[in-house]
């Protein structure tokens, strides 16, 4: 940890979770016809500069892992949404291969060549197309809601930025405000009209929505696949059932009353301890191969780049700002959410 300074290592207190965020950074083969390559092709720029706010807390696992659960908490909250992910995914017949699938769109978004997060999106959108049908209560729906899809795009904004600025490091207001405004852009991709522009933005959203909020046994039958460590068989369960509840603590006391996640759910002062201390620990360890390291090379920066102290990391940036080839694609923020 400290003292290296970004250095690709694996010695340390925490190796055996350190492997485990190792494996679970790793990448299918394909994705939506798209053979996932964050190293290639050389020089294709992201959607999001690397000093943007979503490459620094899209790179750490554990901001990831929690977060994600939580936004997926928050978003099977509504029956709407819960009934279209069941009835018209493989979610119900391998949760676990669709949530990393679902985690593979997410990094593409962020540190993905352009061209091929713009492909993801455009794939993501066709999916959604198809998507309609009614609740068991008989109320219908449609992927492509402007209010789903608003919805979905808060919950991952608002679930891996609490995430980071609760169990990483304290994220400034200001960093926040960024943080929001950089994921608009691309969120318009799909179609959604409004992004939350700060947190309290996502309250109001959430205002509105919450008397639609029900308990359901999926949103248990989640959690449970997620504290028994079968989402990643490497990891201590100890530290499963920890970030499985640290990513519940997320959840707004309102949502999780909704959903009736009760005290067995509750985040211990040993969880928080542990679950803070991966996260920083994970904050500076580059995990070779992971498309946070991947796109740094292929844009022309360390591999740890993200890793390195803030003086050295903003000494690395300028030499490459003054060197880099003009872009050959325009800029455009193209953030994928994390649910399909």
């Amino acid at each position: 940890m400290g003292g290296h300074d970004g250095a690709i290592l694996r010695k340390g207190p925490y190796d055996l979770p350190y492997q485990a965020m190792d494996e679970a950074m790793s990448q299918p083969e394909t994705y939506l016809g798209w053979k996932v390559d964050f190293r290639n092709p050389p020089g294709e720029p992201a959607g999001l500069e690397p000093d943007s706010m979503h490459w620094k807390v899209y790179k750490n696992p554990v901001a990831m892992a929690v977060g994600g659960v939580a936004a997926v908490l928050l978003e099977f909250a509504d029956a709407r949404i819960r009934s279209g992910v069941w009835d018209h995914s493989i979610y119900k017949q391998d949760p676990i291969g669709r949530s990393k699938r679902t985690g593979t769109a997410a990094m593409v978004g962020v540190f993905g060549p352009k061209r091929a997060a713009e492909r993801v999106i455009q794939g993501v959108t066709n999916m959604h197309a198809r998507v309609s049908g009614t609740t068991p209560k008989g109320e219908a729906y449609r992927a492509l809601d402007v209010e789903l899809l608003d919805w979905v795009s808060a919950t991952a904004a608002y679930g891996f930025l609490t995430a980071y600025d609760t169990f990483v490091e304290r994220v400034t207001e200001a960093d926040k405000a960024r943080y929001y405004a950089e994921a608009a852009p691309g969120a318009k991709l799909y179609g959604v009209q409004r992004s939350p522009m700060s947190t309290a933005d996502f309250f109001a959203m959430l205002d509105k929505l919450v008397h639609r909020f029900e308990s359901h046994e999926i949103n248990e039958e989640f959690l449970g696949i997620i504290m028994s460590g079968a989402a990643a068989p490497d990891t201590p369960k100890y530290l499963s059932r920890a970030m499985a509840r640290a990513s519940v603590s997320l959840l707004p006391p309102v949502v999780r009353g909704k959903l009736g996640l009760g005290p067995k759910y509750n985040l211990s002062a040993i969880d928080r301890m542990v679950v803070k201390a991966l996260g920083k620990y994970l904050n500076s360890k580059p995990i070779p191969g992971s498309p946070p390291c991947d796109a740094s090379a292929r844009i022309g920066l360390p591999e740890n780049f993200l890793y390195l102290g803030k003086r050295r990391r903003a000494l690395v940036l300028a030499a490459w700002r003054e060197t880099r080839p003009p872009p050959n694609v325009p800029s455009v923020t193209t953030v994928v959410q994390p649910a399909e």
